[in-house]
């Protein structure tokens, strides 16, 4: 081999190996772009990052993580070891003239580089299985918080089963609410294509699937709001399904769950705009506990108790409210929520509504 074509590589792979290892720090700095005003929901914001796992699935799947970029830099190492020393040991030589000596075959080293790769292979396979039986479970943890997730374009819904709602249960949109150091089991189920829940501090990747139920579990270690993804192309809305998980004490979850089962305040200065909610589409769409009963879109009974809106793409106040309602299509483009063209005095009125559903 020619000493310049040896550079060269030698020059590529260096370049390969610098790409590589910047490109955490710019995922990084991808994820501080979240949106949504987290401040006031809880006292740290938990970015979606496999190698911060706050949970023992999230830990057992950064372990595995660790063992595989461990194994694969240990190979780079060699193997590139070699090559650089071969590039400078039998270097082509200005006094060296006619072809090298030519050397065929060697058992050890075939015997070498056949059983270390099945030896390195098998290693894998069984830490693998392994820790796919720990993280996918078949029946939920003892004492766990079973909440049914339903994934929809583009936007989630969260099912808690409660007596105390005269429903049964209570439903949430976008924002998931669990205790700190208490099991969650989730059931996964998809109202239209495939989509898949994943907060990487928590737990792994888990499919929805139209007609199949999936289940994740995770035990949050400590109070904050973790951040994730819809992690499966779902539609043209896709990166604009995002996922965000309260992990708040339990005392302060029972608080938040009573909350949540009691009705919104009847208030007599919003009548125009509750009539004009009764009287077009939003109805039939969107349910209002005592109010409306609608199958379609998110429960907005308690929707002013969130800290976004359109499933985490903007911060939720007055403002980014109004400017859906106006035109959602504007905020989200391609959501299946149409503009109704209301008049400004009409859209006053049930942004007004709406904001008194806290």
């Amino acid at each position: 081999m020619r000493s310049g074509h040896g550079i060269r590589w030698v020059v590529f792979w260096l370049l390969a190996c610098v790409i590589l290892f910047q490109c955490p720090a710019v995922a990084g700095e991808a994820a501080l772009c979240a949106p949504g005003d987290t401040a006031s929901i809880a006292p740290t914001v938990v970015q979606p990052s496999i190698f911060h796992p706050l949970s023992p699935p999230a830990r057992q799947i950064e372990s595995l993580a660790w063992l595989v970029m461990g194994i694969c830099a240990g190979i780079f190492v060699i193997v590139e070891g070699l090559l650089v020393f071969s590039i400078v040991r039998f270097r082509r030589r200005s006094m060296e003239s006619g072809e090298p000596v030519q050397l065929y075959g060697s058992n050890p080293i075939e015997l070498a580089w056949t059983v270390v790769p099945l030896l390195i292979v098998f290693t894998l396979g069984l830490v693998t299985i392994r820790v796919i039986r720990d993280v996918e479970r078949e029946t939920p943890p003892e004492g766990a918080l079973e909440v049914i997730c339903i994934g929809h374009q583009w936007w989630w819904e969260y099912r808690y089963e409660n007596p105390l709602s005269p429903q049964g249960e209570i439903v949430v949109a976008n924002e998931l609410h669990v205790p700190v150091g208490r099991p969650v089991w989730l059931r996964l189920e998809s109202a239209d294509v495939i989509h898949s829940w994943w907060v990487p501090s928590l737990a792994g990747k888990m499919d929805v699937v139209p007609n199949k139920t999936n289940h994740v579990w995770f035990v949050a270690e400590e109070p904050g709001l973790y951040l994730g993804q819809c992690a499966e192309y779902c539609g043209n809305q896709h990166a604009g399904m995002l996922l965000r998980v309260n992990a708040t004490s339990p005392e302060e979850f029972d608080q938040w769950l009573s909350h949540q089962a009691s009705k919104p305040v009847d208030e007599p200065a919003v009548a125009a705009g509750k009539s004009i909610f009764l009287e077009l589409a939003c109805s039939t769409c969107h349910t209002v506990a005592g109010v409306s009963d609608g199958a379609f879109a998110p429960d907005l009974t308690h929707l002013m108790s969130r800290a976004t809106i359109a499933s985490g793409v903007s911060p939720l106040n007055r403002q980014t409210l109004r400017s859906w309602i106006d035109d959602p299509q504007n905020m989200k483009p391609g959501c299946n929520m149409p503009s109704l063209k209301l008049t400004t005095d009409e859209l006053d009125d049930v942004t007004a509504f709406l904001c008194t559903l806290k």
